[in-house]
């Protein structure tokens, strides 16, 4: 028998300024999104990429040395969000043509719906979000399983 886990809708988890950190968060985030039933869906793969992304740009520019950066992932049934915080300072950007460096947010923003970034107390959030889910204005960009 084939069951799926019921996931709370908000997921959460630390860690560390580590290279690791990376594979980890595009580990949590599958099981989270198997768990909520959108796991091999047709946008899995776009969040996968965006967490790697948004992880990879926190601890290569936000988390300070022996600070811990944070992950947060919630669904609705519709909106599937995604939140990296971190307690480093500066404004995420995304890369133009001729600048040096990556280019993550430019992933981040072509496959998300919505992006941006937020200031926290302490640091800040930079988050996407991905329209996932049946019916609603957006039922037009569904999460169907993938082929």
């Amino acid at each position: 028998m084939n069951e799926s886990i019921q996931l709370p809708p908000l997921r959460e988890r630390f860690f560390p300024r580590a290279r690791r950190s990376v594979p980890a968060a595009r580990r949590f985030t599958a099981e989270t999104l198997t768990g909520w039933g959108l796991g091999g869906t047709a946008r899995a793969d776009d969040v996968l990429l965006c967490v790697s992304e948004l992880v990879t740009n926190a601890l290569l520019h936000g988390v300070p040395p022996g600070r811990q950066l944070r992950l947060f992932l919630r669904y609705d049934g519709r909106l599937l969000a995604v939140e990296v915080h971190d307690s480093g300072g500066g404004t995420p950007r995304i890369v133009r043509d001729g600048d040096e460096g990556g280019r993550g947010l430019l992933l981040v923003a072509a496959l998300s719906d919505k992006w941006g970034v937020r200031e926290r107390e302490l640091g800040k959030a930079v988050w996407c979000e991905f329209v996932c889910g049946e019916g609603g204005a957006d039922a037009d960009r569904p999460c169907p399983p993938a082929r």
